[in-house]
């Protein structure tokens, strides 16, 4: 005797997406049909799509985008945490449109306003031994160049950086990264070494341990005493891992790991490229919560809004170290990106952007921790702001990924109008990084569908 396929118990009310004075601009273009088609036949295959049914977007406004037909989403995933002030931001639009029509390029060997003034504005944000800025496109552009930095200023090689992270796909950033799903059969670690990442939930110490900091912090002088000469050129990590699933140190780690690297003669290099602009909403830069003065910080993704462009911000000295050879980039404080990055500042500063982010923040960070008491299969949630991890497990006492569920939830939340992603080593992290316009009403829109989708699958008959 066969069983019944396993259908879903389907709450009545299904989510509603709050309302939204928007009207999106009729579609007429390739048919999503003609876009997948050309993509299996033009484009590397490595270039994969989120899920089974993949969507189309065409057009965004501020924390939604819509697709062409015309259907709204919120985007709680903001392009991984790149959509900074809200899509297609007026303000930024125009800065970036106006000088579209004055000029759209220019390299660094010729000057230009608005590199000056834009240099400027982002060090007025940092402590104040950072005051040097060399522009670059990408995160994985930034975290090489700081591991060049590094390397050049302390005449050392060895970099220490932590399991789960991730800091890019170029070939010097890959190394970095310690994720298997992002590294290739390649050799490309050589004086890169992986200390046990602070995992207070999953890791070998948990967050009620004694001296649960200094425990994971001592990982990292015995990996300096032990698989180094002694003398490192630098540390780096994220202020919260985002790619590993929205992992947030234990109070006092990074500070302790920062007396280390330097007892060494290394650099306190971190990597803000989730966490910068004031996405964890309590502080403008997320190292600021962990108290601690880098000597080298990354920048990227909400930079720009989602315009190309990435900073390495740091000190005069180790700057002016870099300068014994010529180094160059071509697209460099390009003036349109560098307006972009502008705009953003001045919009958050216009707007008040960090506090609607700590308020909303702590908001959506309280309800989904309503949620996890309603839900066994939620083991954690986490973060910090508008970075938020939601832990899904089979069981809360073995914590065993349930990657499954997660993929089911990402799916459906997508049917019902909601985009959020996926993190950690085996995909069971749903990640919930918005653009900081959001509202308290949206917050409750992403919670009632992750309520109903985990109804949905976890409430079935057979």
């Amino acid at each position: 005797m066969t069983k019944n396929k396993i259908l879903p118990q389907v709450p009545q009310d299904i989510p509603s997406i709050p309302p939204y004075n928007y009207q999106p601009t009729p579609y007429v273009g390739l048919s999503k049909q003609q876009v997948i088609d050309l993509r299996k036949q033009y484009i590397n295959p490595v270039v994969a799509t989120y899920y089974q049914r993949p969507i189309m977007i065409v057009e965004g406004s501020m924390q939604y985008v819509f697709d062409e037909t015309g259907k709204r989403y919120l985007d709680a995933f903001a392009g991984i945490a790149t959509i900074s002030v809200g899509h297609c931001h007026p303000y930024v639009v125009k800065a970036v449109q106006e000088q579209s029509e004055k000029l759209q390029h220019l390299t660094t060997l010729y000057l230009h306003p608005t590199i000056a003034e834009y240099s400027k504005m982002l060090v007025d944000k940092m402590p104040d031994n950072l005051s040097m800025v060399y522009f670059v496109n990408s995160g994985s552009e930034a975290n090489d160049l700081a591991m060049l930095m590094a390397r050049v200023y302390t005449e050392n090689f060895d970099i220490i950086t932590l399991r789960n992270g991730y800091h890019g796909m170029s070939i010097g950033s890959m190394a970095l990264t310690s994720q298997s799903n992002w590294k290739y059969h390649i050799p490309s670690n050589f004086g890169i070494h992986h200390a046990l990442n602070a995992d207070v939930y999953r890791g070998h110490w948990k967050q009620d341990e004694n001296n649960v900091a200094d425990k994971y912090a001592s990982e990292i002088k015995n990996l300096i005493q032990y698989a180094t000469s002694g003398k490192i050129a630098g540390f780096i990590a994220e202020s919260i891992q985002g790619v590993g699933g929205t992992i947030v140190y234990p109070d006092g780690y990074l500070k302790k790991v920062c007396d280390y690297v330097h007892e060494a003669d290394g650099l306190f290099i971190i990597d803000e490229v989730q966490t910068g602009f004031c996405r964890t909403g309590k502080a403008f830069w997320g190292f600021e919560l962990h108290d601690v003065k880098p000597d080298i910080v990354t920048l990227a993704k909400g930079i720009g809004n989602g315009v190309p462009l990435a900073a390495v911000v740091t000190t005069p000295e180790i700057a002016q170290a870099f300068t014994q050879k010529t180094h160059f980039n071509t697209f460099a404080g390009n003036p349109v990106a560098c307006a972009a990055g502008k705009a953003v500042l001045e919009t958050i500063e216009r707007e008040n952007i960090q506090q609607n982010c700590c308020l909303v923040g702590d908001y959506l960070l309280k309800s989904l921790q309503d949620l996890q008491e309603k839900h066994e299969c939620i083991g954690d949630v986490r973060g910090s702001g508008l970075m938020i991890g939601v832990d899904l497990v089979k069981n809360r006492e073995t914590k065993e990924p349930n990657s499954e569920l997660a993929s089911q939830i990402h799916e459906l939340s997508k049917d019902l109008g909601l985009l959020i992603g996926k993190g950690g080593l085996h995909r069971n992290v749903l990640r919930i990084k918005p653009p900081l316009c959001i509202t308290e009403v949206d917050v409750d829109f992403i919670v009632e569908v992750l309520d109903y989708t985990l109804h949905c699958f976890l409430n079935y008959r057979v």
